[in-house]
């Protein structure tokens, strides 16, 4: 038997794992937004003085743009990743899925973060979960961010009056639930594109975001008279998806169907979009 010298066994392996595989690696399509910024309402829940209330918007600016696939992780792509050893199976209603026309469902945010990390060692290139404004700045016009009803508006709350709060509460959730009647998972471009070529940005699939749950503290005693101010407390075993609405899941869930661990309406699907980091 030939045994090769050390040093020519490292340059094979290397070779064969290096940039020449990488180049035979499909690349995601990507859509290159423009730099600007978003309006919109912050992640979490804010309490001020004690009593849940609903902060005033934000901005948020995205200098240097944003580059996001421009649809969602394929069931084929997903398949390839756990076919690699790098991402766990799927439950066993989704274990069989294959599609390279359908989005990959049943993906929990540890799903969707071992998928990034894979895709990045396979490629060469940093690809990670959106945060949740650089989602709403992709979504566009697809996206509508919900007008809060009168009685969950900062100004128009009575701290005495807690019902009032809760009725609202329960008005925007029934309304979610009306908007949530999709639930089969479609082809990609289903739902359509947006005016920057994102494909099914409010469709039955709902992206992890890198986003935690987070909970903001409006007091006037600590002076945090804005979102951005607040004393800001993260729970990270709660993950935030953004979708038709937004939705807050364990980083473990996989099925929100089940109701049993997400806040308000569950979203219909969980898949998974990622942004490159270039730069």
């Amino acid at each position: 038997m030939r045994f090769l010298p050390i040093a020519a066994a490292l340059s094979m392996l290397l070779t064969a794992c290096g940039p020449a595989d990488r180049a035979r690696f499909a690349l995601p399509e990507l859509t290159r937004l423009p730099p600007g910024e978003v309006t919109h309402q912050p992640p979490g829940d804010a309490l001020r003085n004690g009593y849940p209330v609903t902060p005033a918007p934000i901005t948020t600016r995205h200098p240097r743009g944003v580059a996001i696939m421009t649809r969602q992780v394929s069931q084929a792509e997903y398949a390839a990743c756990v076919a690699a050893g790098a991402c766990k199976p799927l439950d066993a209603e989704h274990r069989k899925d294959n599609s390279p026309d359908l989005p990959a469902t049943g993906i929990s945010w540890s799903d969707a973060s071992a998928y990034a990390a894979w895709l990045s060692g396979s490629t060469g290139q940093r690809y990670r979960l959106p945060r949740y404004a650089e989602w709403i700045y992709a979504a566009g016009e697809a996206y509508r961010e919900e007008t809060p009803p009168a009685a969950l508006q900062d100004n128009n709350q009575n701290p005495n009056d807690p019902a009032q709060r809760w009725l609202a509460e329960y008005e925007q959730e029934r309304r979610r639930s009306g908007q949530g009647a999709e639930t089969a998972v479609r082809p990609f471009g289903h739902y359509g594109a947006n005016a920057a070529g994102l494909k099914d940005m409010a469709g039955s699939v709902w992206d992890w975001t890198s986003d935690c749950h987070s909970r903001r503290v409006l007091d006037a005693g600590t002076g945090a008279e804005s979102p951005q101010d607040a004393d800001l407390s993260r729970n990270c075993g709660i993950r935030v998806a953004a979708g038709r609405h937004i939705a807050y899941l364990p980083d473990f869930i996989r099925d929100p169907k089940s109701g049993a661990c997400s806040v308000g309406v569950p979203p219909a699907n969980l898949g998974l979009r990622l942004v490159l980091e270039e730069g």
